[in-house]
């Protein structure tokens, strides 16, 4: 082999190495990136609706000066309606009764406010004046989901939009395909150069030796 061969070669490896690299940025970077929606932050419940009945996401009711929440919402009249809802520090948030799933009442978990005895008809109104979370339930159905929450002004416990899986197994995932491209790239460089090394001694001893005979 002679010099030519062996540079053609080198480059070749070198070439393809590039070419698995830059493959492999892409993806990486889809992947990894920020942005694009699930950079974001949501209220951190701490689970505390999981099972509540009615909870899909957290309704923006921000820029209002009263919000209502209907006492007796969904189907079976065991819901609050929205579960979670996020209002401006100042704000003052109004149950209203709707009839619906029995006698009902608004007991706040960190005792803040209650609305009393549990009735089938009414309406109870509370002023936030602090930031934070405030989880509440109806005390004769908590047990059935009757669960919910106001997310009051800024200054909340807040958790990653996309943080739904454990782990971030997703991340996990990306990074060891970008450590195993990267393996790949050395070993099949390294490779190359070993391979283009002892052809390029030995061809040219037994090309040497041939000629000689």
């Amino acid at each position: 082999m002679n010099r030519r061969t062996f540079l053609q070669t080198a480059g070749g490896a070198a070439g393809g190495a590039a070419a698995l690299s830059a493959g492999a940025s892409p993806a990486a970077a889809s992947e990894e990136g920020g942005g694009g929606g699930g950079g974001g932050t949501v209220p951190d419940f701490g689970g505390y609706l999981d099972d509540a009945n009615n909870f899909d996401e957290t309704a923006d009711q921000t820029g209002n000066d009263e919000v209502t929440v209907d006492v007796g919402a969904g189907g079976d009249g065991l819901a609050f309606g929205p579960a979670a809802v996020h209002v401006d520090n100042g704000a003052t948030v109004v149950w209203e009764w709707t009839g619906e799933g029995g006698a009902h009442n608004v007991v706040s978990e960190d005792g803040v406010f209650e609305s009393g005895s549990p009735v089938e008809e009414g309406t109870y109104e509370y002023t936030f004046e602090e930031d934070g979370i405030y989880n509440y339930y109806c005390q004769p159905h908590k047990g059935q989901g009757m669960k919910g929450s106001i997310v009051v002004g800024e200054e909340y416990a807040t958790k990653s939009a996309n943080a739904s899986t454990p782990l971030d197994v997703q991340h996990m995932g990306s990074n060891i395909r970008e450590h195993y491209v990267g393996i790949s790239v050395i070993l099949a460089i390294s490779m190359s150069l070993v391979f283009t090394f002892f052809t390029l001694k030995y061809g040219e001893s037994a090309h040497t030796s041939g000629g000689n005979n």
